[in-house]
């Protein structure tokens, strides 16, 4: 069992910064892949980015060159920066990671932490 614990949410107006962080309750140094996933009201829950434990990157077109994902294995912790927020970027953001083990997989889900972007 895993627990995540997002933090860094809030209010903010648009063009403005929110980094969110999720701690894990257990090193992240194997963990095969964490993802930030974000879900409006109404909508499906989306991939905003990720990460895996080799590096690779990935992000949602509309939050290329504004977010940026990192992890400090360290601190067994993932970070999602947020600049230049848009109205659009409003939902609750998730953390959610995977691994693999014994060859079945493994998948955790925190329980969110909510962004508004408005004046």
């Amino acid at each position: 069992q895993v627990q995540l614990v997002e933090s860094g949410g809030g209010l903010v107006q648009p063009g403005g910064s929110l980094r969110l962080s999720c701690a894990a309750s257990r090193s992240i140094f194997s963990i095969d892949f964490m993802g930030w996933y974000r879900q409006a009201p109404g909508k499906e829950r989306e991939l905003v980015a990720s990460i895996t434990n080799t590096g690779g990157l990935n992000y949602k077109d509309s939050v290329k060159g504004r977010f940026t994902i990192s992890r400090d294995n360290a601190k067994a912790t993932v970070y999602l920066q947020m600049n230049t927020l848009k109205p659009e970027d409003k939902a609750a953001y998730l953390c959610y990671l995977y691994f693999w083990r014994g060859g079945s997989k493994y998948g955790y889900w925190g329980q969110g932490t909510q962004v508004t972007v408005s004046l």
